[in-house]
């Protein structure tokens, strides 16, 4: 797990005929990465941003790339989005035949790799790939669209992905993306996660981009502070082991 909560917008809100400029006020706003949702119209039904958009707006930006391939065949377009600056591949379970020679691919050509699970899709559909897997992200909607509502019922699922993630003994982060809000972020932080994609409600904080990212971080770091401090006062010795209470962070 990540030492600081992680804060990665989505640019799919943006003004598309800015997008120079939508990643430098990004930049600005202090996020850690960048999400750019490539979408193929055949395994979500939109289009997005071809790896000539990510190269162009590339030289915009002082935080990393990285891409969300919701496309039915990556693997064709792996290196395509590496070379335009994307430093971390997110391929879909659900569309790779090979999933262990997809992710490690993308470490051969040179870049982090993701695995990302759509709401339905169970955890253990990564349990036999994390030796060459950097990310994990959890779909907290169908994806697809932006503005969606958060789904709670895949908290469950975050836990159960950071159980395993924290057994295997690798590194690897643990991401959430989909109807994440001030309101909906402790859930799942508290659930294991530590990287957080947010669109839609991050450019529409009507205090503007860089308070929605500390909003964020902020209420994201106290969910995990308490859930660190629970486990650790449940494991000292002498001490009564008591159930987690519900995290409350005040505006």
């Amino acid at each position: 797990m990540t030492s600081a909560s992680l804060i990665v917008p989505s640019v799919l809100p943006a003004d598309f005929a800015r997008l120079g400029t939508e990643v430098e006020d990004l930049c600005s706003a202090g996020v850690d990465r960048i999400q750019w949702d490539v979408m193929d119209g055949v395994f979500v039904p939109n289009l997005t941003f071809g790896p000539d958009v990510i190269a162009s707006a590339s030289e915009h930006s002082s935080v990393g790339f990285e891409a969300h391939l919701m496309v039915v065949n990556p693997d064709d377009l792996l290196h395509r989005y590496i070379e335009a600056g994307c430093e971390l591949i997110i391929v879909h379970a659900e569309v790779c035949t090979h999933l262990h020679r997809t992710l490690a691919r993308i470490r051969d050509l040179g870049a982090r790799s993701g695995v990302a699970l759509n709401p339905h899709t169970p955890a253990t559909a990564v349990q036999h790939v994390l030796s060459e897997t950097d990310l994990v992200l959890a779909m907290t909607v169908n994806p697809g669209f932006g503005g969606q509502s958060y789904i709670p019922a895949v908290e469950p699922k975050v836990a159960e992905l950071r159980r395993m993630i924290d057994d295997s003994g690798y590194r690897i982060e643990l991401e959430v993306d989909g109807g994440i809000t001030h309101e909906t972020i402790a859930g799942a932080a508290t659930a294991g996660a530590d990287v957080f994609i947010s669109g839609s409600w991050l450019y529409s904080w009507p205090d503007g981009k860089a308070a929605a990212v500390r909003e964020l971080r902020g209420r994201a770091d106290v969910s995990r502070e308490r859930v660190r401090s629970d486990g650790a006062h449940r494991m000292s010795p002498g001490l009564l082991i008591e159930s987690p209470h519900p995290v409350t962070v005040s505006a």
